[in-house]
């Protein structure tokens, strides 16, 4: 196996003893893998951490419980004469409610973020443990540079350098091809990382063909075009 392959693995701390010692030797030689590593440092640290919930900010909090004490100290009957004040209540009581409002937008914005780094991160840890199981077949793409990874159980996990970004309205679609069989959507990825990993959705049969092409946005059921890059298992 190519030892810039195994950028990836090492970034999630996936390596074993043997190819962990191979691939640092390697690192102080090559600027390429350096480069590379610092990009995936930053995602796997992200990673990390994304599955603590952060605290509301301070500020924000204050103002709540602000707005909600003076709401409360201006809920007691108020005489009619006295309207500038009960405008004052009315004011206050609108501040409250935009305010748990925001609150309330802001942790379902939360939520579905933390959503998203936990599934991200599940995916990460999927794609590592196939790329550092040594029984994994681990095959160079042809018209790319990268390889496919696939551990015995069939599981696949891609992984293209320097691939450009796809262009606005279009995506890389994944395909796994049984031998004998018709293509099967497997991802959707965009690209314009130093290195990308995609964790296919289709298991990989021995003798399969995986292959990527340029689709339209949110993918297509069969490819529409010639394959850019391919690996055979």
């Amino acid at each position: 196996m190519d030892v810039h392959d195994l950028t990836a693995a090492y970034a999630l701390d996936a390596l074993g003893p043997v190819e962990r010692e191979t691939y640092e030797a390697h690192l102080g030689q090559c600027a390429r893998c350096r480069e590379e590593l610092a990009s995936l440092g930053e995602t796997a640290t992200a990673l990390a951490f994304a599955v603590v919930s952060p605290a509301p900010p301070p500020r924000l909090r204050d103002r709540i419980l602000t707005a909600a004490a003076v709401e409360r100290e201006n809920v007691v009957p108020l005489p009619l004469r006295r309207p500038w004040l009960v405008r004052a209540t009315a004011a206050a009581a609108s501040v409250a409610a935009c305010t748990a409002a925001g609150l309330g937008i802001w942790a379902s914005t939360l939520s579905h973020s933390l959503d998203r780094a936990r599934a991200s991160r599940a995916e990460a840890e999927a794609a590592a443990q196939v790329l550092a199981d040594p029984s994994s077949q681990k095959v160079a793409l042809r018209g790319g540079s990268g390889m496919l990874a696939v551990d015995p159980s069939g599981r696949g996990v891609l992984v293209v350098r320097r691939l450009p970004a796809a262009p606005s309205g279009r995506v890389y679609e994944a395909w796994v091809i049984p031998p004998g069989g018709k293509p099967k959507p497997a991802g959707l990825f965009r690209g314009g990382e130093s290195l990308t990993m995609l964790t296919l959705d289709q298991m990989v049969p021995a003798g399969s063909t995986v292959a990527a092409t340029m689709e339209q946005q949110g993918g297509v059921d069969a490819p529409t075009e010639t394959p850019l890059f391919s690996a055979q298992t």
